[in-house]
């Protein structure tokens, strides 16, 4: 997709499509967010997080296994996460969220390592896990244009 296209996109009030490149490019560049969680009576709770990206698109945060997030998540995992929006950039995810395992955990755990290389030594920590979450809506807008230029996906993200 070109610039040109997604001004295209913005302009006939249609957002141009969002690529895997330009959602795990802002996640890297900011690094930081807003993930939201379900409480127990459906209630949102949100927590300001670093938001690490594997390479496939899936967003990765650490959080203590005791944590509000991790119990919400565990009963419904439907999450809502922003990244960005001090910058004139922000990125908006809807997806589903999970505490992976395996070969998907390693995968995850190396991203948020890369990320955060400070944080590496908490993730060996029993009291610590990891989170993905699976992107299925999807919107990233540059409001330092006018108009804003907008990109859009649902569905998760492709190259």
């Amino acid at each position: 997709m070109s610039v040109t296209d997604g001004l295209h996109g913005a302009r006939s009030g249609v957002p141009g499509r969002l690529t895997l490149g330009r959602l795990v490019a802002h996640v890297r560049a900011v690094g930081d967010g807003v993930v939201s969680t379900l409480g127990p009576e459906g209630e949102p709770q949100a927590a300001y997080l670093a938001v690490a990206v594997t390479d496939v698109g899936e967003l990765v945060f650490d959080a203590r296994a005791a944590s509000r997030k991790v119990g919400n998540v565990a009963r419904d995992g439907r999450v809502a996460v922003v990244v960005g929006g001090p910058g004139g950039t922000t990125l908006q995810v809807q997806g589903v969220a999970d505490v992976p395992s395996g070969a998907t955990r390693e995968r995850c755990v190396a991203a948020y390592a890369a990320a955060f290389p400070q944080f590496v030594e908490s993730l060996s920590d029993p009291g610590i896990v990891v989170l993905r979450v699976r992107v299925e809506w999807a919107r990233w807008g540059d409001f330092r244009v006018s108009p804003p230029l907008l990109e859009e996906t649902s569905g998760g993200v492709r190259a």
